[in-house]
């Protein structure tokens, strides 16, 4: 039982997510570019798969979520996919840029 709950644990350190937010999104929303979800819709699907074979278990996801040391580390992840994901935007912008000004003429 401990093994499996080093397991647990380690998935929603690995993943790092809050099971409620992840419920509220749509997997592929054509308008929204967030490609980081697919990683929250694993542990979504993780608890639901917990969740039907035992509601403590669930539970204990659920508390392990809030442990301060899942928060902060969610939270570290968090503010760096915000960062790459800006970074990842300026890139696409440039290189449209690149292929106006270079290829097309504008």
């Amino acid at each position: 039982m401990l093994q499996s709950r080093a397991l647990v644990i380690a998935l929603m350190l690995l993943l790092s997510t809050t099971l409620t937010e992840v419920q509220s999104k749509a997997v592929l929303d054509p308008n929204h570019r967030d490609w980081w979800r697919f990683p929250d819709t694993i542990v979504a699907y993780i608890y639901e798969v917990v969740k039907n074979m035992s509601p403590k278990a669930a539970q204990f996801l659920l508390d392990a979520a809030e442990f301060p040391v899942v928060v902060e580390i969610r939270n570290f992840y968090v503010r760096g996919k915000t960062k790459l994901s800006i970074m990842v935007e300026q890139l696409k912008e440039k290189m449209k840029n690149l292929c106006y000004t270079k290829f097309i003429g504008y």
